[in-house]
């Protein structure tokens, strides 16, 4: 009986195990979500407290960083594969259900004519799972709003100047008026739009199957790349990737996707320059300066890193057992078998095998990941806000 990489890290040395078994973890079955929330919250919340400059400033981005960063990578399963899936697949017969798992793209690329005829009632059950979810993003739009009634009603701030302690004048009474009036108005904008696509979700549930239109409108929403670039293969697969508002599949269940994601960042970013604009020039100013590297590294998390660095790696002729040619590696759990095949290779023992594969894999992945920190974390973090001083330094001198 052969043994699992998950007995087999318990022969590795103590300093070792923790780093295996967090990777490890990072791979399992929650898979994307968990993986990004642990790195995001890492590299984004922590860096932030060290920075922060007052209470009011540690206190919103605590509230931000934890509560979106849920929002985005824990609440999309729970709404759409326990929520939606259940109340607009009810009508579905059963051999069809287990299609909704299928991404919008796979199923339109599949010629033979009874998925074509399937489709006709899987598609918009997919689409209408796919706008239930647009409460992720919305709701992500509104939290920047909640935070600034949040910090107005606990430490009566609505001047950016005042929170990130560049001054501590008295607050003026119309313009904590102006944030309240603003912040409660696009909160309502939000919930009258996800309204909207409530309705268009159950109208799609509903009539999808026997209405040309909105066949149309349920293929453009799991599958828009396939739907407008049908003839561009690079634009088609871009497309359908980054700006594609349907799940992916795992294990038979709803995940969110790299375009739910990147649906998230770009709704939530109107909302986070919203309401910085709200409160001031030099919170709009600071926003601007961080939120497009922010955006970025969200969206392909230390992917670009992680490719970098294993060809970086294959070049100089490291990690020969784990890097593939085409840059790929092996999931941790599969490290038990590739080791009890190297051993009959090489004459040696499984454990051995094990513990060489495992630093490897601790390097490939653990130095990107620590990159991330240090980059996209504290230097983010203290860059911007050493800008948002100076440039309120230089601003107050011209003033004068």
């Amino acid at each position: 009986m052969s043994k699992t990489s998950k007995i087999l890290i318990d022969t590795l040395p103590k300093p070792l195990r923790p780093a295996a078994r967090f990777i490890r973890h990072q791979e399992q079955a929650s898979g994307l979500s968990t993986s990004r929330f642990v790195q995001d919250v890492s590299t984004c919340l922590i860096p932030k407290a060290v920075f922060s400059r007052s209470i009011a400033d540690l206190s919103e981005n605590t509230f931000l960083e934890t509560s979106e960063e849920a929002l985005i990578y824990f609440v999309p399963a729970i709404l759409g594969q326990k929520v939606a899936r259940n109340i607009f697949s009810k009508e579905l017969p059963n051999h069809l259900k287990k299609d909704v798992a299928t991404t919008g793209v796979e199923l339109l690329e599949k010629k033979n004519p009874l998925t074509k005829l399937n489709n006709k009632k899987v598609l918009p059950v997919k689409a209408a799972i796919a706008l239930a979810a647009m409460a992720i993003p919305l709701t992500e739009f509104s939290l920047n709003y909640i935070k600034n009634l949040m910090t107005l009603k606990v430490f009566k701030k609505s001047d950016f100047k005042n929170i990130a302690s560049l001054e501590d004048n008295k607050e003026d009474k119309e313009q904590q008026e102006r944030v309240k009036t603003s912040a409660k108005k696009h909160i309502g904008f939000a919930a009258g739009l996800y309204a909207g696509c409530l309705a268009l979700a159950g109208l799609l549930a509903a009539k999808g199957k026997n209405s040309k239109i909105l066949q149309q409108i349920s293929e453009f929403i799991v599958a828009p790349g396939t739907k407008l670039f049908k003839k561009n293969a690079k634009a088609k697969n871009f497309v359908n990737k980054y700006l594609n508002m349907d799940f992916n599949s795992q294990n038979g269940k709803l995940v969110l996707s790299k375009g739910q994601l990147t649906t998230c960042v770009m709704v939530g970013g109107c909302g986070y320059f919203g309401a910085s604009a709200d409160r001031g020039k030099e919170n709009l100013k600071e926003t601007a300066t961080r939120f497009p590297l922010v955006a970025l590294y969200v969206i392909t998390g230390s992917e670009l890193v992680e490719k970098g660095f294993r060809k970086l790696l294959q070049k100089m002729g490291k990690c020969k057992d784990l890097i593939g040619k085409d840059l790929n590696v092996p999931k941790f759990d599969e490290l038990g078998e590739i080791a009890e095949k190297l051993a009959k290779k090489r004459g040696t023992t499984t454990e051995k095998e094990f513990k060489s594969l495992a630093k490897q894999k601790v390097l490939i992945a653990g130095l990107p990941y620590v990159f991330s920190i240090g980059v996209m974390g504290f230097f983010v973090a203290g860059m911007t806000n050493y800008f948002t001083k100076k440039r309120y330094e230089n601003s107050k001198q011209k003033a004068v």
